[in-house]
């Protein structure tokens, strides 16, 4: 069983770097994970718009529809080809990821997105926007994205950065999600690139507490960790950081288990 501080957490991101999974060994991989005893972990399969042209010929014949989240990149001027899209495959909808173009304000990217049939992701520029972005979406329902890395190290917010982003958006009463560079539960320094990453746990304790999220944030002891997000409020929690994603289900699977927060014995 997944506790439900953990239930839903992992948006399923395999076609991304570094994973960079064919998507018909995705979907296979997606279709077993839910059947799995970790099932409620796992999210939807993370898309990029483009990806939807050719995934008609892999979905026929399907029996239920594929949880999908689909990313664009290119920003609301993609949405009314996703959404058509979408609407010919065998497809649930989850949520859509929407980039935010240079140059657009917050008002014409509330504008912009109007359409949307599904819940709505703006991932929020590392810019002077994000503060005025984030108090428009407050009341509208829609959610935040934040990038936590990528294959630089300038991608990768510092502590005080991701902290200043987690409180604004929790005092908009914005809810928010992840994605990029958390590859381990717990902050860590890559051995390969030395790359300073951010532990999904960690975004967890900040969401938690965000007048101490920059310490959260940077606390490496795994046995801390756990033992602080086994004294979190999982509705409270859940509510402010709703996923993230990961190219990968097993590790952050492997890694709760190694923390002894999954049921013993069962990964």
């Amino acid at each position: 069983m997944i506790p439900a501080v953990f239930a839903g957490l992992c948006d399923d991101a395999a076609v991304f770097p570094p994973g960079l999974a064919p998507l018909p060994d995705a979907i296979a991989a997606h279709d077993l994970y839910k059947t799995a005893w970790y099932a409620d972990l796992v999210g939807p399969l993370v898309l990029a718009a483009p990806a939807l042209g050719g995934l008609g010929e892999l979905l026929a014949p399907r029996e239920t529809p594929l949880p999908i989240a689909v990313t664009l990149p290119g920003g609301p001027a993609q949405l009314a080809g996703v959404l058509e899209a979408a609407g010919e495959l065998p497809v649930e909808v989850q949520a859509l990821e929407i980039a935010v173009p240079n140059g657009m304000g917050p008002d014409e990217v509330l504008e912009a997105v109007t359409a949307a049939t599904a819940p709505v992701y703006i991932e929020i520029p590392r810019d002077d926007r994000r503060v005025p972005l984030l108090r428009a979406l407050a009341g509208t329902g829609h959610r935040a994205k934040f990038r936590t890395g990528g294959v630089r190290a300038d991608l990768y917010p510092d502590e005080a950065e991701l902290a200043a982003a987690i409180r604004a958006a929790i005092e908009a009463g914005v809810a928010f999600k992840a994605t990029a560079g958390l590859h381990h539960a717990v902050r860590n320094t890559d051995p390969e690139t030395g790359f300073e990453q951010h532990g999904f746990l960690n975004l967890l304790l900040a969401a938690g507490d965000p007048e101490r999220a920059e310490e959260l944030l940077a606390e490496r002891d795994g046995d801390v960790v756990a033992a602080r997000v086994r004294e979190l409020d999982a509705g409270a929690v859940r509510a402010r950081f709703t996923s993230f994603g990961t190219c990968s289900v097993n590790d952050p699977l492997t890694e709760l288990a190694g923390l002894g927060l999954l049921p013993r014995g069962e990964a």
